[in-house]
């Protein structure tokens, strides 16, 4: 299978109507980039997941937040690939079946995640970071080939611009700051071209200066791609998120502006138990 050029078939009955993939480009004409529908995912009889039903539109920003074992992770997971679902249907655009393809498939087809902690090539500077994570054939004949272009030089340099980098080009990157590693994977995964990036926790362990940075960064690459963020910090949340979503116990709880949510009942019980 190449990715998401492979024609895959859609289940019968799936909320987009198309038949297969027929390329590797994403449908989003119907300006939603992530469909989940009724997924569910069970471990041991404990439903991780219960009928969870999500969307996510081109070029948004959306937050989800929800107490420990609401399904945060496993929902990421099924995104990527790492779970299959029981049940329900998972669609990247309009066409392309995430729960046919594997995790490097669903990565090369255009979605990308960084986990909590960042995971950098500590030992290699921070341009080489960049040049190792990005976007081109990893064979290794291909890479024993492969010479830097000034298109790909290009690119590098706008990226450690973009994440505020560039005065560290050539430092260690073991030695950044733990804001400034963060930083640095979300520049990883702009190397390898997504158009949906899923980032948990990005500020965690973060101070107060690092995470306002964050906050101006993930509201900067909203719109030219489609972001979901899993967070826990309302401040942070609060300043970059239009829309909110709650999850309880698998499935959607509310959802909304981030003053609408706290404003619901229901999420005020889940919260604070009353």
């Amino acid at each position: 299978m190449n990715s998401a050029v492979e024609e895959t078939l859609v289940p019968s009955g799936s909320p987009t109507g198309i038949g297969h993939v027929a390329s590797g480009a994403v449908d989003v004409s119907h300006g939603t980039i992530l469909y989940l529908d009724d997924i569910t995912v069970s471990f041991d009889g404990f439903k991780a997941l219960n009928a969870l039903t999500l969307t996510v539109n081109v070029g948004e920003l959306r937050c989800v937040i929800g107490p420990n074992g609401a399904g945060k992770t496993t929902m990421m997971d099924v995104i990527t690939g790492k779970t299959r679902p029981d049940e329900g249907t998972a669609f990247f655009g309009q066409s392309i079946d995430l729960t046919r393809l594997t995790e490097p498939q669903i990565a090369h087809a255009g979605i990308g995640r960084k986990f909590q902690k960042p995971t950098v090539f500590e030992n290699h500077s921070v341009f080489e970071n960049l040049e190792l994570a990005m976007k081109s054939d990893k064979r290794v004949f291909a890479s024993l080939r492969a010479r830097r272009t000034a298109e790909q030089i290009e690119r590098i340099v706008e990226t450690m611009e973009t994440i505020d980098l560039l005065p560290q080009a050539d430092m260690a990157a073991g030695l950044l700051s733990h804001g400034q590693k963060q930083w640095l994977e979300i520049g990883m995964l702009l190397m390898q071209e997504p158009q949906l990036l899923l980032l948990d926790e990005p500020v965690a362990g973060m101070t107060d200066e690092e995470t306002a940075k964050t906050a101006q960064l993930l509201k900067t690459l909203a719109g030219s791609r489609s972001i979901v963020v899993v967070e826990h910090d309302m401040e942070f949340i609060s300043e970059i998120a239009a829309v909110v979503t709650v999850l309880h116990e698998g499935s959607v709880l509310a959802e909304g502006s981030m003053d609408e949510v706290q404003s619901d009942e229901r999420v005020i019980e889940v919260y604070l138990g009353r």
